[in-house]
């Protein structure tokens, strides 16, 4: 929904929105759009809210009525009139966000955003919301069975009730941002901003007024004051991903603000406080950039409070099956069809493919194939070939390298032949599961601990496997 009293704006807010992917409504007053945001709560159809506030009073008052009757709604104030206590004011009063006017397309795209993100992480959201269009992917950060991600999900739930900073490392690609997401949605924040800002895609120049905002005339172009992205973030959780490519000159000040909650916007005197959870991620140790010269030691110490490290997909390619499944899910909720799963040649290829784009690239090719595919069951030809290719070469390289096998005593069973990857796998796993059931007395709960998964992923394991039990499953 679009309250501007200006018809030429409200109707380019209108087509901009729209092509966002969102279903969009314009009105040309506070009273109109309390009568559309009265269907903001259970089951209404208002995620986001875009509204003048050049009428102060009464922008204001829109503001905290419709933050405090549904807090879901992300709320973006647009002022011709902005200045950092004005931005104050309207983040207290519970906007996501605030554009100043005259606007600029890529900043109220990028806040359009902020604000749909607001909605999607509220556990309070009304189920009739939708959005007509663009990328969803299911939350993949944690999902699958390898003791290193089960490592992460605790870590998760430790520090999600508390403000204390979090260092997240891990390849690009790895679900560090998915991870970030679900610590402030699990946390007491949830109800508030999560701002998400990769430093390494912003100059260096403009890093600086990106973060902690700037006054009208500090630089050419600055024509209104602006807040930045940790005002955003106030009362919330702000996100620095490639915290690693930031300057020494940002370093300095991003440790005063880690230690003071405060900083000036670029150009003013004025010191503003703020309350923002602090997650960063980097995909290069810091370790060995502090021993380069290249990070201060002092914020590497400051960052690194809980550190929490996410592998690449490669070294976990057990989780594959489960990821590549969850994003099928996603997209059929996308998409509007139903599908019965991956063929097991298709799955052979997926298993068989290094991922360096780790888990977003998974993602992508999931809701590629899901695109293409004209059944139900999603087949190698709906793969990129790059894939299926890759994949078909591993094997290969394996098969002529004399892969030697273990019998189910895990001795050596000499040199064999080495069938599609899937079936290899399998018999891997099913050897691995038997051994572990007949060392524990065929106790179910036993051998779930001694493999590392729950009572009921073993049991479907099993079942899946057509392991015979004979009556001897016990726990």
């Amino acid at each position: 929904m679009i309250a501007e009293p200006d018809p030429v704006v409200g109707d380019a807010l209108v087509a901009l929105a729209r092509e966002c992917g969102f279903e969009a409504t314009g009105v040309r007053t506070h009273a109109e759009a309390l009568e559309v945001s009265e269907g903001a709560g259970e089951g209404g159809n208002v995620a986001v809210a875009l509204s003048d506030v050049s009428d102060e009073r009464d922008g204001m008052a829109f503001v905290e009525r419709v933050s405090v009757a549904h807090p879901a709604v992300g709320v973006v104030v647009l002022s011709a009139y902005a200045t950092v206590a004005s931005a104050v004011g309207a983040l207290r009063a519970g906007a996501v966000d605030l554009v100043s006017k005259p606007l600029v397309d890529g900043e109220v795209r990028a806040a359009i955003e902020r604000a749909a993100r607001h909605y999607e992480l509220d556990p309070t959201r009304g189920a009739g919301t939708r959005r007509a269009r663009g990328p969803r992917t299911a939350s993949a950060g944690v999902i699958g069975n390898d003791p290193r991600m089960r490592r992460v999900q605790e870590l998760v739930e430790a520090v999600a009730p508390s403000r204390t900073t979090v260092l997240m490392t891990g390849e690009s690609g790895t679900g560090k941002s998915m991870t970030a997401q679900q610590i402030h949605a699990s946390g007491p924040r949830a109800d508030r901003a999560f701002v998400e800002l990769a430093c390494g895609s912003i100059p260096e120049t403009l890093l600086e007024s990106e973060l902690f905002g700037h006054s009208k005339g500090a630089f050419t172009g600055a024509h209104a004051d602006k807040p930045g992205r940790f005002l955003a973030a106030d009362g919330g959780t702000i996100f620095l991903d490639e915290i690693n490519s930031a300057s020494p000159a940002m370093q300095l000040k991003l440790l005063r603000v880690l230690q003071e909650r405060r900083f000036e916007p670029v150009g003013s005197n004025e010191t503003v406080e703020v309350d923002a959870r602090v997650i960063l991620a980097t995909n290069q140790p810091l370790e060995a950039l502090v021993a380069d010269g290249r990070f201060r030691q002092d914020l590497y110490y400051r960052v690194n409070v809980v550190q929490i490290d996410l592998p690449p997909l490669r070294e976990r390619r057990s989780d594959i099956p489960e990821l590549a499944e969850a994003f099928l899910r996603a997209q059929e909720a996308e998409l509007g069809r139903t599908f019965a799963g991956f063929s097991g040649e298709a799955m052979d290829a997926l298993l068989g493919y290094a991922f360096p784009g780790n888990v977003r690239e998974l993602a992508n090719i999931v809701e590629r194939a899901a695109v293409l595919c004209r059944g139900q069951t999603v087949s190698p030809g709906d793969l990129p070939e790059h894939v299926v290719d890759a994949a078909r070469s591993a094997a290969g390289g394996a098969m002529g390298g004399g892969l030697r096998l273990l019998d189910g005593n895990g001795s050596e069973a000499g040199a064999a032949p080495v069938g599609p990857l899937a079936e290899t796998l399998r018999e891997a796993e099913r050897g691995a599961i038997l051994r572990a059931l007949e060392s524990c007395a065929w106790n179910r709960q036993q051998s779930a601990e001694v493999l590392g998964i729950n009572r009921t992923t073993l049991y479907k394991k099993i079942k899946a496997l057509g392991i015979e039990l004979d009556g001897r499953l016990a726990g």
